[in-house]
């Protein structure tokens, strides 16, 4: 059975946003054929001078954001010199995949206003948004914590500008292929009751529509063609490890 996105909102990311630069650091120690324990972590220092609490809430963050998702997290280990943009994107799709507010709110409210020619967002107004997906779940206290943190997600993914001053601009990351193809293999082997063309992944970095099908058209590692409603989707490898293996040879996406 494949794995599946994470369905029912919770409020993890109150605890752990991005996190980019611990990601790379957890990649960096394990390609999650043993499991990482949180005092081995705090020994050897993967996370720096973190506590020893700290580094339980990450793995515990980390797991659910990649190792959910096999074959992911071995590829991620293996992946050599990967640039820091492909790495942002990586740690955006991946608490997409774990985090259904994070992804509603990168992948549909924040293209709903682009669309519209709104290209700003406000802290107020991702406060109200969190209360309209689950009314009267979170208090008043809950759903400002959590749009901050759903705020400074988006921030360090590259999807809303720094700035100290409000509103704050809505911007879009460059997605080089590789990420881009890393994506789709990923999300082939994971079930999202989306297309693989029409998704809140590829939206929530500006990829929709012509825009999407022509950077598809365009990728080595698949064939994308459409003529009126028909669509012709293949693959040039089987999986996600496939694709590594080739992608960045035998014993680099082997090890």
């Amino acid at each position: 059975m494949k794995p599946a996105e994470v369905l029912e909102p919770h409020s993890r990311i109150m605890k752990c946003a991005l996190e980019v630069e611990e990601s790379r650091a957890y990649w960096k120690h394990t390609d999650g054929s043993l499991v990482a324990t949180p005092q081995r972590a705090f020994d050897e220092f993967w996370f720096g001078a973190r506590s020893l609490a700290r580094v339980k809430v990450l793995l515990s963050n980390f797991r659910a954001r990649f190792d959910a998702f096999p074959p992911a997290l071995p590829v991620l280990h293996a992946w050599p010199h990967m640039s820091p943009e492909v790495r942002q994107l990586i740690c955006h799709w991946h608490l997409q995949l774990a985090d259904p507010l994070y992804r509603a709110l990168t992948g549909e409210l924040f293209v709903e206003r682009r669309d519209r020619g709104r290209g700003q967002i406000t802290r107020d107004r991702v406060i109200k948004w969190v209360e309209s997906q689950r009314p009267a779940r979170w208090t008043m206290s809950s759903r400002i914590q959590l749009a901050s943190k759903l705020l400074s997600a988006a921030h360090s993914a590259g999807l809303v500008g720094k700035t100290a001053r409000e509103p704050r601009p809505l911007t879009l990351p460059r997605v080089p292929d590789e990420a881009l193809e890393y994506l789709l293999y990923l999300l082939r082997g994971v079930s999202t009751g989306s297309t693989m063309v029409d998704n809140a992944y590829l939206r929530s970095v500006g990829l929709d529509g012509a825009v999407a099908e022509d950077r598809l058209r365009a990728l080595p590692s698949l064939r994308y063609q459409r003529q009126a409603d028909v669509v012709d989707f293949g693959w040039r490898y089987p999986d996600l490890q496939a694709w590594a293996h080739a992608r960045f040879g035998a014993q680099e996406a082997a090890s």
